[in-house]
């Protein structure tokens, strides 16, 4: 399928890793022109220079903080200045830390509302303006499958990652006459380092093996495994496409089939 990507400029936030990562890679496969950001320098480089390697595509890099504004404006204006334009925004962050309720501060639920969800707002409010003089654009929130079903023990992730989809519904609405479709895309069991992160606070908390852990959650994987993050960007990367024409204000989940609610 032809996902109308060529030429085409997109913005990847935390894209030096993992999902992150995956997705900016199957957007320079697309032959798009991409603008990687995150906090580390050579994070960025090491990314870079593999999406170059596989696809012959130069990758614009921004060094930026999702909690920091005026990092965020100025990473939207690096995309402008290398390519004159501004096609997709795909917005990311790293995950909050885990633990429940009862484990949280205000400085807790304050530093998880700047890092998943206000600097999603802040994304797409840099990138709307450029969108729209682009004719109309493509926009998605890389989220968690906690948009349908809350996880144990991500009660931060949990609630704002739900937040992303109520904006992602109510942005649907108010930008669909200016060509912006918007939508989530929604992780579960992905092989990244976040997944193996999670897997060892567990296996700490309960004294057990992870390897113990990680066999339970595969129990509850239709597929039997892990997904990969390239399956993930895959559909990142057609949801920021212009092959869909006719999508937007939905949350996909890339789960393996684990969420069967409805």
């Amino acid at each position: 399928m032809e996902l109308g990507l060529h030429g085409k400029s997109v913005f990847v936030a935390a894209g030096s890793k993992g999902l992150g990562r995956a997705s900016a890679l199957e957007f320079a496969r697309e032959g798009a022109l991409v603008t990687i950001a995150s906090r580390s320098l050579d994070h960025l480089a090491e990314a870079a220079e593999e999406i170059k390697s596989v696809t012959s595509q130069r990758v614009n890099t921004v060094c930026m903080d999702v909690g920091n504004p005026e990092q965020i404006e100025q990473g939207i204006q690096s995309a402008l200045e290398a390519y004159g334009r501004l096609d997709v925004l795909v917005t990311n962050a790293g995950g909050p830390p885990a633990g429940n309720f009862g484990d949280m501060s205000d400085h807790s639920w304050q530093s998880a509302f700047e890092l998943n969800l206000l600097s999603t707002i802040r994304l797409i409010r840099a990138a709307v303006p450029s969108l729209q003089a682009a004719g109309g654009g493509r926009i998605v929130n890389i989220a968690s499958s906690s948009v349908k079903q809350p996880i144990d023990g991500l009660i931060l992730s949990n609630v704002f990652r739900a937040g992303i989809q109520a904006l992602t519904k109510s942005l649907a609405s108010e930008y669909a006459s200016a060509g912006i479709l918007i939508n989530t895309v929604a992780p579960g069991r992905i092989a990244t380092d976040r997944i193996m992160e999670l897997d060892q606070r567990r296996a700490g908390n309960e004294q057990r093996p992870v390897e113990d852990i990680q066999a339970e959650s595969l129990q509850q994987i239709p597929l039997g495994r892990l997904g990969t993050p390239e399956e993930f960007g895959r559909m990142v990367a057609f949801y920021g496409s212009f092959a869909n024409t006719y999508v937007t204000g939905q949350s996909l989940l890339v789960d393996g089939g684990t969420i069967r609610a409805y």
